[in-house]
């Protein structure tokens, strides 16, 4: 797989000759220096961005061959994100914002389904509250929850404790760890955190846009 983008000296490659495989259920950490392509290949792999060559398959399909509604499809229903700086809607409650994926997939369910979310990371007792009534590690335990709630066959997660301090990271990283072992969900983390890296399945590297060992 290749990613190349435009820039005023011409054409710059960001990712070459990535070959990548990842076993339902795995865990696994990309890591690498800043500008390494890190980001860039968790967005490839979601099917945020297109590769500029190559194929992405997610759960038996191949997203590269899908327009963006077909691709937004396929991540509505397979595919769950934990951001570094949560993306949570700041106009809707932290119960709002754990319906809102299972709303958009027509779920009548959607308001139960998000509180149970929200009990199960600590937050059954902030289910009304606004993204700036919640402190950091409660707001990522909201994007937690909504990354949980559609149980998705992948998650991705980009730095999930760039945000947060080390104690408040070191329990969201444990209840990261403990839900996703729980549901079973295959696990993509992109970090620089070697200790948070440790814990998955699998390390790989990626410097100057190549794997450099662990694929």
């Amino acid at each position: 797989m290749r990613k190349e983008v435009s820039s005023p000296e011409g054409l710059l490659t960001i990712l070459d000759e990535v070959s990548l495989a990842i076993q339902a259920g795995e865990t696994v950490a990309i890591v690498g220096a800043s500008g390494a392509g890190k980001s860039t290949l968790l967005a490839l792999l979601a099917g945020l961005d297109e590769p500029s060559e190559g194929e992405v398959w997610i759960d038996g399909q191949n997203i590269t061959a899908l327009d963006e509604d077909g691709r937004a499809a396929v991540r509505a229903r397979r595919v769950g994100f934990v951001f570094q700086s949560f993306h949570l809607v700041p106009s809707l409650t932290a119960l709002e914002n754990v319906m809102l994926p299972l709303e958009l997939a027509g779920r009548r369910d959607a308001r139960e389904a998000a509180r149970q979310a929200l009990e199960e990371v600590g937050l059954g007792a902030r289910v009304g509250h606004y993204p700036r009534q919640l402190s950091g590690g409660e707001q990522q335990r909201v994007a937690i929850a909504r990354a949980f709630v559609t149980r998705p066959a992948v998650l991705f997660a980009d730095e999930p404790t760039g945000n947060l301090d080390t104690a408040t990271g070191a329990r969201i990283a444990d209840l990261l760890f403990q839900l996703n072992a729980a549901a079973g969900t295959t696990l993509v983390l992109v970090t620089h955190d070697r200790g948070l890296a440790a814990r998955c399945g699998r390390v790989i590297e990626i410097d100057g846009g190549r794997l450099t060992g662990g694929a």
